[in-house]
């Protein structure tokens, strides 16, 4: 029987698709519920960056019934669970103590107030003045409805509720134009306006909008219960155009320049980092930051083409470093370093929304999270 007091994994794993939907992982991720059973109670969660051995014992140490991480413990397909590597180890290790795995990958990478953000932050910028470094394709339609005029207001309230209409740092967005409907209710249909066989003209509104293509079924759901009639006419087509509120990287700006070799200290002191690898010095001031958590070289002329003076990052090979070309300082802060507080984030959301309806839920930062790769 499921603890009242106590979430499922199932309902743990949707609070975070709501928030970083899956969809929007890369197509080489494996994001999501890794490892457990959905319906199983949940009274304490660990996170980390890596799911590990060790990781898995610090749950079972401190009871906790699922962990959630960024990095994917599960990339490629297991053909057996013989405990021959630390991969197979660690996920017979989770499945023996009934504890869950989830990650939450490029998912996080790519919403707005994921771990670009938090990056950002860390380095010095101005939360008001982030914006996504290269934004998602394909990622918008276009919803357009019809609706008697005396309820079309209560029908668009329903549809905003649902997620749709939000453009950018403005939502409740909608296009509408006035008009005359008409339609002829056939055998068997139960019309809210006019009868069985005749034509009826009604003075309704069309509404326009944008939907995020992962929340297009719940805004057409909502639609259609807010709706008087029957069958809803309406139209969904997929837009070209980029959503500006989801995609890899950020960048913004810090609240004044600052010389590049006091932005490289700052940045190993905030992060930390013990060294930052990094491209030819410009002898120019520091002031728009472009960033990537994790491996970001993919984005460099992206930052270029943002104006930022520096891209921070992880994981630039040797010839990459040469694509800066004395156009901008790439600084390779490391990969832990530069996802570190990821942890946070994922805490603070899941204590904002779950910890007054479970308040015997209890999240936690790992113990042993920590970064694989050694300095001396």
């Amino acid at each position: 029987m499921q603890d009242a007091q106590s979430p499922t994994v199932r309902e743990i794993t949707q609070l975070l698709d709501a928030w970083a939907p899956f969809r929007l992982q890369a197509s080489y991720d494996n994001s999501g519920l890794l490892v457990g059973c959905p319906d199983a109670p949940v009274h304490k969660v660990l996170l980390a960056l890596d799911c590990t051995e060790a990781l898995i014992a610090e749950a079972v140490e401190k009871e906790a019934q699922c962990v959630i991480v960024h990095h994917p413990i599960i990339f490629k397909g297991l053909k057996r669970l013989t405990g021959s590597n630390l991969v197979e180890r660690t996920v017979l290790a989770a499945i023996r103590n009934d504890i869950a795995i989830i990650a939450i990958h490029t998912n996080l990478d790519h919403v707005a107030d994921g771990v670009n953000h938090k990056f950002a932050k860390t380095l010095g910028c101005l939360p008001e003045t982030l914006r996504i470094l290269q934004p998602l394709q394909g990622e918008l339609v276009g919803l357009s409805f019809y609706t008697p005029q005396d309820h079309a207001d209560a029908v668009e309230e329903a549809v905003f509720a649902a997620g749709g209409g939000k453009v950018g740092q403005y939502d409740q967005c909608a296009f509408r134009l006035d008009g005359q409907g008409s339609f002829r209710p056939l055998a068997g249909a139960d019309p809210f306006i006019g009868q069985q066989g005749e034509r009826s003209q009604v003075a309704e509104r069309r509404s326009e909008l944008v939907v995020p293509r992962w929340r297009l079924q719940p805004v057409l759901a909502a639609m259609r219960a807010a709706h008087p009639y029957e069958e809803v006419a309406h139209q969904v087509v997929a837009l070209e155009h980029a959503h500006q509120a989801v995609g890899a990287g950020m960048v913004g700006n810090l609240p004044a320049p600052l010389s590049e070799e006091a932005f490289l200290d700052q940045a190993k002191s905030n992060l930390p980092a013990p060294l930052i690898r990094h491209t030819r010095l410009l002898g120019r001031p520091i002031q728009r930051v472009a960033v990537c958590g994790g491996s970001g070289s993919f984005l460099l002329e992206d930052a270029i083409a943002a104006g930022a003076d520096i891209f921070v990052t992880a994981d630039f090979k040797y010839h990459e470093f040469q694509g800066a070309d004395d156009r901008i300082v790439i600084a390779d802060v490391g990969h832990f370093e530069s996802e570190w507080r990821t942890g946070e984030i994922i805490q603070a959301h899941l204590a904002e929304h779950l910890n007054e309806k479970f308040p015997n839920f209890a999240v936690h930062l790992a113990r042993e999270n920590h970064n694989p790769v050694h300095y001396r």
